[in-house]
């Protein structure tokens, strides 16, 4: 119910609620015995009925958390009054068998299981009350069959946990392949994009940035003429690095030899050179890695891959604020942490990154994250960035561990 989105799902859903707000209306009027004197059993079912149909109909416009928990609390009420006013209809207890099943259309494991554990324990009240206050001979059902009642309630609950399970496994596996799919595509497109790049503009610049270098060393220009031939040849050499990015991307990998590296190494390495790009921003890069973590990579681009990622986290925050990278072993992996408490990403901003031209910065073209994104994959790893705005930055770099003993045998 989460995804009603288009006008194709909003109509099939506007359809069953309606059709559910018939049955309950039918049920309420259609041969009711309560409905001939009008007490306030059969008042209190028609608001909680009313009440119900209006979170229902509200909520593909409002698709909140108060919202479902408002929706999953009235129908439970509905159904609970429904067997304590006409106890003589078994139905109903299968009805409050079936709440928790009500939680599973909003794939919400904390509502799902808030709502599992409040059934539970309001059958164990309905049940304690009707022993102790001696209504057992109105429910006959339960009356001749009570344990047998009792444990068809829990194998009921099993079950729905078990779909629940099932389900909510299933849903998040395919949201591992959209996102892998999504990877995938930016991936593709970069690669296009690059190709074309490459072979409509770089020949052209070529061409351009020499005449201007000769133009350069001309004495017949003056010193300000020749200062706008540095400028626009400072500017065609960006040009080029943007290219020579993308050719990274789209050209068949070179197999670069991977060896065994040892993380704190290459963290003392790459934290050193850009110690002085920190100090520009009065930001102090402080270091804390555990000894024996080594993973299988090729050095030059693993160094690549650190430099990208703890410079925009320099360039993420504020003045003086402190970067901190580390890296230590969990299990069978390697997991290098940059942290920042610069300005944050939105969920949306998280969503777009590694996209090609996407990018926060000013300048920036978005694709030294692609880069990233491409030499993580190669050597078996993971990044993940949690962040939220005004909050800060963490990416995490995950590599399989390698070990050097194993290596050396």
């Amino acid at each position: 119910m989460k995804e009603i989105k288009n006008n194709f799902n909003i109509k099939i859903y506007y359809i069953v609620v309606w059709a559910i707000i018939a049955i309950i209306l039918g049920g309420l009027f259609i041969d009711n015995p309560r409905l001939s004197n009008c007490g306030w059993g059969f008042i209190v079912q028609l608001i909680w009925a009313f009440s119900l149909s209006l979170c229902l109909l509200l909520y593909p416009k409002k698709e909140t958390d108060t919202l479902r928990i408002c929706i999953i609390g009235l129908a439970s009420i509905y159904f609970y009054s429904l067997f304590l006013f006409y106890p003589d209809t078994g139905s109903n207890f299968i009805l409050l068998c079936f709440i928790p099943a009500l939680s599973i259309l909003f794939f919400n494991s904390k509502l799902f299981y808030f709502t599992l554990y409040l059934n539970g324990g309001l059958i164990l009240i309905l049940f304690g009350y009707i022993m102790l206050t001696n209504q057992k001979p109105q429910y006959s059902y339960l009356e001749q069959d009570l344990i047998g009642n009792i444990l068809n309630f829990i194998a009921s609950q099993i079950i729905i946990y078990f779909i629940f399970y099932l389900t909510n496994g299933r849903m998040k596996k395919q949201q591992l392949y959209y996102e892998q799919i999504q990877q995938s595509e930016r991936l593709k497109t970069s690669g296009q994009l690059a190709a074309a790049v490459a072979h409509e503009i770089r020949n052209p610049l070529t061409v351009v940035k020499g005449f201007l270098q000769l133009y350069e060393k001309d004495k017949s220009f003056s010193s300000d003429q020749k200062r706008n031939f540095t400028l626009m040849i400072d500017e065609l050499n960006m040009a080029e690095q943007v290219i020579t990015q993308f050719l990274t991307m789209a050209k068949p990998e070179q197999e670069q030899a991977a060896e065994i590296v040892d993380v704190k190494d290459v963290l003392q390495s790459v934290t050193d050179l850009l110690h002085s790009y920190g100090l520009l921003h009065d930001n102090r890069i402080e270091l804390k890695v555990t000894d024996d973590c080594t993973i299988s990579a090729n050095i030059i681009e693993l160094k690549q891959l650190l430099i990208n990622i703890i410079k925009n986290a320099i360039e993420a925050s504020n003045y003086g604020e402190l970067v901190i990278v580390t890296a230590e072993k969990e299990k069978e992996f390697v997991v290098i942490k940059v942290i920042d408490h610069g300005k944050g990403m939105s969920e949306e901003e998280l969503a777009a990154l590694g996209t090609p031209f996407y990018s926060l910065k000013s300048k920036g073209t978005g694709l030294g994250l692609m880069i990233c994104f491409n030499i993580v994959e190669k050597y078996n790893g993971k990044i993940d960035f949690v962040s939220s705005k005004n909050q800060g930055t963490t990416t995490s770099i995950c590599f399989p561990y390698y070990d050097k003993q194993s290596y050396f045998r």
